[in-house]
């Protein structure tokens, strides 16, 4: 009898233990806060399909910057007729000679320059395809159609041309989208250290500056890998340490900032902001003028797009046309740095308030 009461007792327990129901798994394995954190991963995958496919899906030439040369009698007439081309894909600013649209290309106040040959009919494009080959094939092909039409020929010279090592002109895309995300992952890495939690004042005192060197190592591995390593980006190698300490802790300075304010969700913001956003928009792979009205607006105003912009024109261009891009970055660190302050000072302010007194019990009335 014994036995069979420990029979029993066992199979009771394993029945118990050992053959709960799959509806009662599914509820153990996926709670409410799990549930919430798929649907933001979902969400987040969905835009970075949405955003990377709707920049680039169907590049299309908008006023792209072009200067031209030509003699007075058929200038007002052909720039004319460039801007009213079907769609507008060009913009054109005459200048008054040879030289003065070079400098402009080399500025980066223009994406080509065409000079027109009054004694002939053979007309040159000069072109920088270091800034951007998208930016020069598209207005090349423009022109040359235009040209062909008129039963005129275009030489193109290209003035500045992408180092051996980055014959599509891509490694400042690149490199800064490696800054970027190490710089977020970085402030992820701090904040998972701390169980997710949201930090003190002090605790985000010490993220922020533990982001400042490794900002820097990051600038530097950067560095090395594009010039010595590669040879993509050749030159310029101390000012493009400067530029990945500054991309990185922008990146990495917002990433505390966001997870400051809104924990894990923040890191999904910075992604958001950095990753689905800034680099289909960033003129790495398209320049603006390529890119649908949405993302051609946003895409200067992002650190990654700012980035690139001041890696391609410091290690190509002599550093012409960076300082509003730069400002961009700075503004981000110091933004993401205000904002992880401001989060922790506040949440101190509010866990030193004494809290209200509870309500006694009423005294009976005499």
């Amino acid at each position: 009898m014994a036995d069979a009461r420990d029979d029993a007792s066992g199979s009771t327990a394993q029945t118990g233990d050992g053959t709960r129901g799959f509806w009662e798994e599914v509820r153990d394995a996926v709670t409410a806060r799990a549930a919430l954190v798929m649907l933001g991963v979902l969400l987040l995958q969905l835009g970075f399909a949405l955003s990377y496919m709707g920049a680039f899906h169907a590049p299309d030439p908008r006023k792209v910057p072009i200067t031209l040369v030509a003699p007075p009698a058929v200038e007002r007439d052909l720039t004319a007729r460039l801007d009213a081309l079907p769609g507008e894909p060009l913009k054109v600013t005459p200048v008054a000679d040879r030289a003065e649209a070079r400098a402009r290309l080399l500025d980066r106040r223009t994406d080509a320059a065409l000079v027109v040959d009054p004694a002939g009919r053979t007309d040159t494009l000069l072109v920088a395809s270091a800034g951007g080959p998208s930016a020069t094939a598209a207005a090349t092909e423009i022109l040359q159609q235009v040209a062909r039409a008129e039963n005129r020929t275009i030489v193109v010279r290209d003035l500045r041309a992408p180092a051996a090592g980055d014959s599509r002109g891509l490694s400042s895309f690149y490199l800064v989208l490696s800054w970027t995300i190490g710089g977020y992952l970085a402030a992820s890495a701090l904040n998972m250290a701390a169980g997710s939690k949201k930090p003190t004042l002090r605790r985000t005192l010490v993220r922020l500056t533990a982001m400042l060197p490794y900002a820097f190592v990051s600038g530097i591995g950067g560095a090395i890998i594009v010039g010595p390593v590669l040879d993509c980006l050749p030159g310029a190698f101390w000012e493009l340490v400067g530029i990945g300490t500054l991309v990185v802790f922008a990146s990495g300075a917002v990433g505390v900032a966001l997870q400051s304010v809104a924990g894990t969700v923040g890191l999904g913001l910075t992604i958001l902001i950095f990753t689905i956003l800034g680099n289909p928009s960033s003129g790495g792979v398209y320049p603006s003028s390529l890119l649908p009205p949405f993302w051609s607006a946003i895409g200067q105003a992002l650190p990654p797009g700012a980035g690139t912009t001041v890696v391609r024109n410091t290690v190509y261009f002599d550093g012409n046309a960076t300082t509003g891009a730069l400002w961009v970055l700075g503004a981000w660190a110091f933004g993401g740095v205000v904002v992880a302050i401001l989060a922790a000072a506040v949440r101190a302010s509010r866990a030193a308030r004494p809290a209200a007194p509870a309500a006694g019990p009423t005294a009976p009335a005499v």
